[in-house]
Formats: structure tokens, C-alpha cells, sequence
């Protein structure tokens, strides 16, 4: 290191002013987002484009199916009686009882088309309250022009 001027030492500290800046503004930001990631449903959605599902990844262990009818009533795959609509109550609890026993089963949503949209989503929450990580939605498959 060179002396500059008239004997004068170079300045060696570091100015930490604007990492300061930086640090603040980005707790800022923190603050004000945190909230909102802690709300909504945790889902996990194929995209537009995703490939069937592969029948042999079903056929050992075939998936856990919530069904939701134009009307809202919720219909699950499991149980004596599949063509009756069941309670919230009873669906959390049969699906927190599947799932205890199959911890990795899948877990799969399947609405009518003219469902409300809230009705699919508390159907999602009763599913997560039952202890589903996962939660997917089932579709009819689309042809290249659209049509179904």
C-alpha cells in the first residue's frame, strides 16, 4: 500500500452503511410477506400440459378419491356404501384412518365441473386436516383442439 499525500495512511475500514440500507429494506419486505404465506391450501398442481397418471404406480395400492357432486356433497372411494354422500366430519375422519394405515397413499380431488370453487377447497382442507401431504386433482383428459 501506497502512501498518498503528505504521509496520510489509506483508509482500511469498510463501509457498512449501505449493507444496513440493504438488510433493513429487505426485513421490510419479510415482515409484510410473511402473513401471507402462511394462508391458503397447500396443493400440489400438475401442470396444463402434465402426463396421465401411470396405471402401474396404481394397481398395488389404488388411490384415495374424494369426489365432490354438482350439489357439493362430498363421496369418498372407501367404505361400504359409495354412493351415499357422507359428512365432513365422518370424511376427515375415514380419510385420517386410511392414511394411518397407508402414510404415502395417494390422495386425489375429483369435482364436477359446476361446483362451487370454496366447496373444492374446504373439501382440500378437510383432506389436509385429515393428514393428506399431497392432494391432487383428478380431469377428464382433452383432446389437441380442446374439445372434451
Amino acid at each position: 500500500m501506497a502512501l498518498t499525500g503528505r504521509g496520510r495512511k489509506p483508509m482500511s475500514e469498510i463501509n457498512v452503511v449501505p449493507y444496513i440500507d440493504v438488510m433493513l429494506v429487505l426485513l421490510i419486505i419479510f415482515m409484510v410477506t410473511a402473513p401471507l404465506l402462511t394462508q391458503g391450501v397447500k396443493v400440489d398442481l400438475p401442470d396444463a400440459h402434465a402426463p396421465a397418471i401411470d396405471p402401474a404406480e396404481l394397481q398395488n395400492r389404488p388411490p384415495l378419491v374424494l369426489s365432490v357432486d354438482r350439489q357439493g356433497r362430498l363421496y369418498l372411494n372407501q367404505g361400504e356404501r359409495l354412493e351415499e354422500p357422507l359428512e365432513d366430519s365422518m370424511i376427515e375422519a375415514r380419510v385420517a384412518a386410511v392414511l394411518r394405515n397407508a402414510p404415502g397413499l395417494p390422495v386425489f380431488v375429483k369435482g364436477d365441473r359446476d361446483v362451487p370453487y370454496g366447496r373444492v377447497v374446504e373439501a382440500m382442507v378437510l383432506l389436509q386436516g385429515a393428514g393428506a401431504q399431497k392432494v391432487g386433482f383428478l380431469t377428464d383428459p382433452v383432446n389437441i383442439r380442446g374439445a372434451r
